[in-house]
C-alpha cells in the first residue's frame, strides 16, 4: 500500500478517533474567509441541476398540447402566463422556454465550476500552509520519527484530494441530490403510479453499484500495493545508481524493475478487467428500467391499464418518464464513486486536522521569555536525560544519522496482530539513558571541545542546549536563564550550528550565505571572506551567483562546509556549536576549514565535537564523555599526561595503535558489537 493512499502512522492513528467531523472542521477553520463563493457555487449546482431537469417537462407538455389536444400546463405556473390555442405559439414558445433553461444551465455551470473552484484553491492553500507552519513548529523526534515521503503525502496529495472533493465531488453530490429528489417530484406530480415503476430501478442500480465498489475495493488495493512496491523500487535504485554502476549490476536491477513493473501489470489488468464489467452492467439496468416503463407506460397508454395500473396517462407523461428513466440510473453510479471517494477524503482530513493538533514533545510555556542581548555563559546543571524506548535513536547519532525508521512500514502495512505485539513490545522497555549527571559551565567566549566514542552523548548534549529535546532532571542555562523559560526563537536565534554535513538549499551561493537574513552584498562578501570561501566562490562560473544545486551537489564537501561557516559568520551569533565540521574532508581543506573556524569562534562561546582530535587540540577544555558520563576534562596536554580514555583516542588518531592497552581494544570492539 503506497503512502499515496494511506499515511496512517503511529501518530495519526493515535489521535484519529478524537477527531469529530474533520471535513466539517476544517470547513469552518479554513473556509470561512471563502463562503461566499461556497455558497455561490451551492446555489448555482442547484440552480443549473434543477435547469436541466425543465426541457424534458416542456417536451413532455408540448407533446400534450401540440399533438393531444391537453391544456398547455406548467406545475406551479399560473395558466395565464402560458399561451393557450395556438400551437405554433406554444410550439415555439416551449422551444424558446427550452433554449433560456439550456443556456441557464450552462451559464450557472460556469459560475458553479468557477465558483467552487475558487473556494476550494483558496482553502487547500490555507490549510497548506497553515500545515507547514505547524508542522515546522513541530520537535525533531516527530520528523526522525516520520519520514519526508509521509510528510509531503500530507502537504500534496490529502490537500490536493481535499480540494478535489471541495472542487467537484462536493458540487456533485448536490446535483446528485437535486437531480433524484428533482425527478421523483415531478414524476409523482405528473403520474405517481408510473413514477413508482419509473424510480424502481434506483434501488437495484445502489445494490449493483454498492457491490461492484466492494468487490473492486479489493482488486485496487492490489494495484495500491504494487503502485508503492514498483515506486520503492525505483527510487531505491535511482538513489544507489553509483553503487549499481560500481558493481555492474544494470540487468540485475532492470531484471528486479521489470518484475515489479509486471507485478503492477498484472494487478492493474486484473483492475481493470474487472472495472470494465461496471458500465456495461449499469448500462443493463438502464435498459431494463427503460423497457419496462416503456412497456408499462405504452402498454396502459394503449388499452387504458396495465395489471393494477390504471387511471389516465398523456403521451407526453410517458416521454417524460422515459426520458427521466435513462437519466437516473447514471448518477447512481457516481453516488458510489463519490461515496468512495468521501471515506478517502474523511481519512485526508483526518490526517490534516491531527497533524495541526499533533501534541509537540518540547512545549514553550506561555511567559516565555526572549535572551535580548546574549553574553554567551552556557551551562549544564546535572543534566541527566534519556531518549524514549520507541525512537530508538543513537544518543550520539547526528540528524542525519538517526534511525527515521518509518512508522508506516512498521505499522501501517503489518496485520493487526502484529501491531499489537511490536506495540506491546515498545511498552515493555525501558528509556535508552543517553547522559548521566552531565555539570559544567563555559564561560563567555570559552571554547569546549566534546569527543568520546560514537553514541558516548556528544551530540545530544548540545541537542540538549538548542533544546531539540528536554532534559529529564537538572537544567540547561544561557546567561542564567533556563532554556526552558526562553522562547525558543531567541534561544535558537542566539546560537549559530554548523554540521558535518552541511545542507545547501536549491538557488545559488548568495542565497545559502543570507539564508533567511537580509543583508549586503558587502556583507555577505565580508562573511565569505571570514569563512576563507571568497576565492573560491569568486573563481566560481558565476560567482556568488552560482546555482549550488539540489542540496549543494555542484560544490565540493569543503566547499560547502566554508558556505555554511560563512551563513554562520552572517547571523554573528554568540554561540557556536560545530558538529563534527571537519569529519568528511581532506587534509588539505581541513587547514582552511581550521582557519575559517578560528576566525569565526574568535570571542565567542564555542562548542566542538570532534572525533578529529586535532580540532580541539587548542579548546581551553576538552570534556571526554563515555556511555553518556564526563570521564575525563582538562586541557590537551592534561590529558594526554593522565594517560585515560582522550590518550588511547589520540593514540589511535596519530597511529600508535601498538601503544594501545588491550581493555581498551576490548571496549572498542564491544561498542562496535553494539
Amino acid at each position: 500500500m503506497s503512502a499515496d493512499d494511506h499515511v496512517d502512522i503511529e501518530y495519526i492513528e493515535r489521535y484519529r478517533d478524537a477527531v469529530q467531523y474533520p471535513l466539517w472542521q476544517l470547513f469552518q477553520r479554513y473556509g470561512h474567509g471563502n463562503r461566499r463563493w461556497f455558497l455561490v457555487g451551492i446555489l448555482a449546482s442547484i440552480g443549473s441541476r434543477f435547469a436541466s431537469l425543465v426541457p424534458p417537462v416542456l417536451l413532455g407538455v408540448a407533446i400534450d398540447a401540440i399533438f393531444g389536444n391537453e391544456p398547455f400546463e406548467l406545475p406551479l405556473i399560473p395558466r395565464t402566463w402560458l399561451p393557450q390555442g395556438e400551437q405554433l405559439t406554444q410550439f415555439w414558445f416551449a422551444i424558446g422556454l427550452m433554449a433560456v433553461f439550456m443556456i441557464g444551465q450552462a451559464l450557472l455551470n460556469f459560475v458553479r465550476a468557477s465558483s467552487l473552484n475558487l473556494f476550494s484553491h483558496r482553502v487547500k492553500h490555507e490549510v497548506r500552509t497553515a500545515s507547514y507552519q505547524r508542522m515546522q513548529r513541530l520537535d525533531i523526534t516527530f520528523f526522525n520519527e516520520v519520514q519526508t515521503g509521509e510528510l509531503m503525502s500530507i502537504l500534496s496529495n490529502d490537500t490536493n484530494r481535499l480540494e478535489r472533493f471541495l472542487d467537484n465531488m462536493f458540487g456533485e453530490s448536490i446535483q446528485l441530490g437535486v437531480l433524484i429528489v428533482g425527478i421523483s417530484v415531478i414524476l409523482f406530480w405528473y403520474n405517481p403510479q408510473l413514477a413508482a415503476v419509473t424510480l424502481s430501478v434506483i434501488p437495484l442500480a445502489a445494490v449493483f453499484t454498492y457491490w461492484f465498489m466492494r468487490l473492486a475495493e479489493e482488486r485496487y488495493a492490489d494495484v495500491r500495493q504494487s503502485v508503492g512496491d514498483l515506486n520503492s523500487r525505483l527510487e531505491n535504485n535511482l538513489s544507489g545508481i553509483e553503487v549499481v554502476k560500481a558493481f555492474t549490476t544494470e540487468a540485475f536491477e532492470s531484471e528486479r524493475v521489470a518484475d515489479s513493473s509486471g507485478e503492477h501489470r498484472d494487478a492493474r489488468w486484473s483492475a481493470r478487467r474487472w472495472g470494465v464489467r461496471f458500465g456495461p452492467g449499469l448500462t443493463l439496468i438502464s435498459g431494463m428500467g427503460f423497457a419496462v416503463v416503456f412497456v408499462v407506460g405504452g402498454w396502459w397508454l394503449v388499452f387504458d391499464s396495465f395489471l393494477f395500473f390504471s387511471g389516465p396517462i398523456t403521451v407526453g407523461t410517458l416521454v417524460l418518464s422515459l426520458q427521466y428513466a435513462q437519466r437516473i440510473t447514471g448518477p447512481m453510479s457516481e453516488a458510489g464513486i463519490l461515496l468512495n471517494n468521501y471515506e478517502r477524503v474523511k481519512a485526508s482530513a483526518e490526517r490534516v486536522y491531527v497533524l495541526k493538533d499533533y501534541p509537540p514533545n518540547v512545549p514553550e510555556v506561555d511567559d516565555a521569555v526572549d535572551l535580548g542581548a546574549v553574553e554567551g555563559r552556557v551551562a549544564f546543571e546535572d543534566v541527566s536525560f534519556a531518549y524514549d524506548a520507541d525512537t530508538g535513536f543513537d544518543s550520539d547519532a547526528s540528524d542525519d544519522e538517526a534511525d527515521s525508521r518509518s512508522l508506516f512500514a512498521r505499522l501501517g502495512l503489518t496485520s493487526a496482530d502484529e501491531d499489537r505485539e511490536t506495540t506491546a513490545a515498545t511498552d515493555d522497555t525501558e528509556p535508552e539513558q543517553a547522559l548521566t549527571d552531565i555539570d559544567f559551565t563555559a564561560d563567555a567566549g570559552e571554547m569546549i571541545g566534546l569527543v568520546g566514542p560514537t553514541g558516548s552523548g556528544k551530540s545530544t548534549l548540545m541537542k540538549l542546549l538548542m533544546r531539540f529535546y528536554d532534559v529529564d532532571e537538572g537544567a540547561v542555562r544561557v546567561d542564567d536563564h533556563d532554556v526552558r523559560e526562553v522562547s525558543i526563537n531567541s534561544l535558537r536565534g542566539s546560537i549559530g550550528y554548523v554540521s558535518q554535513e552541511p545542507f545547501l538549499f536549491t538557488g545559488t551561493v548568495r542565497d545559502n550565505i543570507a539564508y533567511g537574513m537580509s543583508a549586503t552584498d558587502e556583507e555577505i562578501r565580508e562573511a565569505a571572506e571570514v569563512a576563507n570561501a571568497h576565492e573560491f566562490i569568486t573563481a566560481l562560473e558565476d560567482g556568488y551567483d552560482t546555482e549550488v544545486g539540489q542540496e549543494g551537489d555542484r560544490l565540493s564537501g569543503g566547499q560547502r562546509q566554508r558556505v555554511a561557516i560563512a551563513r554562520v559568520v552572517l547571523k554573528d551569533p554568540e554561540i557556536i556549536v560545530l558538529d563534527e565540521a571537519t569529519s568528511h574532508v581532506d587534509n588539505e581543506t581541513e587547514v582552511l576549514i581550521q582557519r575559517s573556524l578560528g576566525d569565526l569562534i574568535e570571542e565567542r562561546t564555542t562548542f566542538a565535537i570532534a572525533h578529529r582530535l586535532s580540532t580541539v587540540r587548542n579548546a581551553d577544555r576538552i570534556l571526554v564523555l563515555e556511555d553518556g558520563e564526563v570521564v575525563e576534562r582538562g586541557t590537551h596536554e592534561d590529558l594526554l599526561d593522565r594517560d585515560g580514555l582522550y590518550a588511547n583516542l589520540w593514540s589511535v588518531q596519530v597511529g600508535e595503535v601498538d601503544a594501545l592497552p588491550e581493555e581498551f581494544l576490548e571496549q572498542a570492539a564491544a561498542r562496535d558489537r553494539a
